[in-house]
């Protein structure tokens, strides 16, 4: 017993330097917690927290250089909710007479890369650089900013459906009415496609999963009751 008392105290004292040394290191790394947690939580948004697209569109212009803009700055400045607020631009456009073509086509870019899975839309350089005066931005912006903080208090965060799965859908929706609002010839037949793009692309960037769900059926209606047209007439002939 002698011999071992000198080898047990000092197992002892090793244990009681490795559990002093574990609560040091643990109450360390508790401060550092502590410590990160009011940067993290106050400095920073919250990465899932939603911004309205108003919101956004303020934040935009507030931001905007003083001469000129490009469509790469665009893009880097609309976030997460590029391609719904993208869209929604584009439909307007593409509901305008005589310049319809051009939102129809352009509608196909981004509508192409949602399906495809891209986490944001982006454009070839030659279109992205193009440089456009920031003097034609801020009324259209104004303009947006009051129709949407109206439609806002009726499309609003509710009944959300999976990111990546809704995208491909939308960007599905887009491409058919798109080419519907581009193959049909007929005078104001752009609006109603137009119109169906822009409720869509909004509900899309307002994460309103339920009118996301009513704009996504009114347009798939809309693309079969074409169909069904083309078929009746092709069968007829």
């Amino acid at each position: 017993m002698a011999a071992d008392g000198p080898v047990s105290q000092e197992l002892k004292t090793l244990q009681e330097e490795l559990s002093t040394s574990q609560k040091e290191r643990a109450a360390a790394a508790a401060a550092a917690g502590a410590a990160s947690m009011p940067e993290s939580t106050e400095g920073q948004p919250d990465a899932n927290d939603f911004i309205p697209a108003s919101v956004i569109l303020q934040q935009l212009q507030h931001d905007a250089p003083s001469g000129y803009f490009t469509l790469d700055w665009l893009m880097g400045k609309l976030q997460k909710q590029s391609f719904g607020l993208l869209m929604l631009v584009l439909a307007i456009v593409a509901a305008a007479p005589g310049i319809c073509l051009i939102g129809g086509l352009l509608l196909l870019i981004p509508a192409f890369q949602m399906i495809m899975g891209r986490p944001a839309p982006t454009f070839p350089r030659w279109i992205g650089a193009r440089r456009f005066p920031t003097r034609h931005l801020g009324p259209i912006v104004q303009r947006a900013i009051a129709v949407l903080k109206t439609l806002e208090k009726t499309i609003h965060p509710r009944g959300r459906v999976p990111a990546e799965a809704s995208k491909r859908v939308v960007g599905i929706a887009v491409v058919l009415l798109s080419a519907r609002l581009i193959l049909t010839p007929i005078p104001l037949s752009n609006i109603l496609p137009a119109v169906v793009i822009a409720l869509i692309s909004l509900a899309y960037t307002e994460e309103d999963g339920l009118m996301l769900s009513i704009c996504l059926l009114a347009g798939f209606v809309i693309v079969a009751i074409d169909l069904a047209v083309v078929w009746q007439i092709m069968s007829g002939a």
